[in-house]
């Protein structure tokens, strides 16, 4: 796959490399709880410039972390804040890739509209254009945007589908690679439905890429194993990768081992058990036993349910009977 634009020994390691993506773009919005989950309470800052400077300093720590590597990191997706700022005088985006080796990403949206049609939109982006020229001048590789999906409504389905690609059409042009994510709700009650409403929506798009667009997905883990099959081998499509959603690390991990060509790329579930009070040497610890899980069911998966057919050399993660790069089989 050659993508005008792209800086290719980044895009290689996006679509062949065994590992997962780190999402680390907690924002505003969800900082607080970040904070609190890592043992800092509200009353530890008292203005907002206070509150991102302390999340950075724990982002830092992962990112810093020995653990932290592009052996078993693919990417990591970036909070503007943090592309904003450095890590060891290096901008952050720079530190991950030359020293590190890991893609970087940057999340791109304002956050969620009200829900309609069992849908949450994203908030219109006014500023989107500016932040795509600043986030290539700092040499990110890709963005992403997340809206939600709150019931099976096929029309609000649709909606969020259309939106994200319509925003993913501008972020090609700008010569970024889009993480296209409308989660689906683990709470939603019939998320099966709304899972395979979702995937046909997704299809459909895809089909409509010109020859030089190509997207990356992030979608839930789905009720059924290899749901999302389709699409991991579908030419328009660099990787899938898969929220845990609020799920535990567990059962995220469980989940993950039954959808072969699918890694992760977790938040919660990545940070989990991390806490400011730790030592470096057991906040190492703790990190090192979740990338290792979070590794290892990204790439070490059940037998397969689904009919093996020829392999796509386009795409990562497709399933011959022999096996796959990843170790499925």
């Amino acid at each position: 796959m050659k993508a005008p634009g792209f800086n290719q020994q980044q895009l290689e390691k996006v679509k062949t490399h065994p590992g997962f993506i780190a999402a680390l773009d907690q924002s505003g919005g969800s900082t607080p709880g970040a904070l609190r989950l890592y043992g800092i309470k509200e009353d530890a800052w008292s203005n907002e410039a206070e509150m991102f400077a302390l999340v950075h300093q724990m982002r830092k720590r992962i990112i810093t972390s020995p653990s932290f590597k592009g052996e078993r990191i693919i990417g990591a997706i970036l909070f503007e804040d943090t592309m904003d700022r450095d890590i060891e005088s290096l901008p952050t985006a720079d530190y991950l890739w030359n020293e590190k080796q890991v893609v970087p990403f940057l999340k791109v949206d304002n956050g969620l509209a009200a829900e309609q049609d069992g849908v949450q939109l994203l908030k219109p982006m006014p500023a989107l254009a500016d932040l795509l020229t600043k986030a290539k001048a700092k040499r990110i590789f890709g963005t992403k945007m997340r809206s939600v999906i709150k019931r099976a409504d096929e029309a609000g389905i649709k909606s969020i589908v259309n939106q994200q690609f319509e925003v993913a059409e501008q972020i090609i042009a700008a010569g970024l690679l889009p993480i296209v994510e409308p989660e689906v709700d683990i709470n939603c009650i019939e998320k099966a439905k709304a899972e395979e409403l979702l995937k046909a929506a997704i299809v459909e798009k895809l089909n409509k890429l010109s020859a030089r667009q190509f997207v990356m997905l992030k979608l839930t883990l789905p009720e059924q194993d290899d749901l999302y099959f389709d699409l991991i081998t579908h030419p328009k499509v660099v990787r899938v990768v898969a929220l845990s959603g609020g799920y535990s690390q567990e059962d995220a991990d469980d989940r993950l081992r039954g959808d072969h060509g699918m890694v992760a790329s977790f938040s919660r579930a990545l940070v989990e058990g991390l806490l400011v009070k730790q030592s470096d040497a057991e906040f190492n610890s703790v990190l090192e036993k979740s990338i290792q899980s979070i590794f290892d069911a990204s790439n070490k998966k059940r037998p397969s349910i689904i009919q093996a057919g020829p392999p796509n050399p386009n795409v990562p993660g497709t399933i011959t009977e022999r096996g796959s790069r990843y170790g499925q089989r």
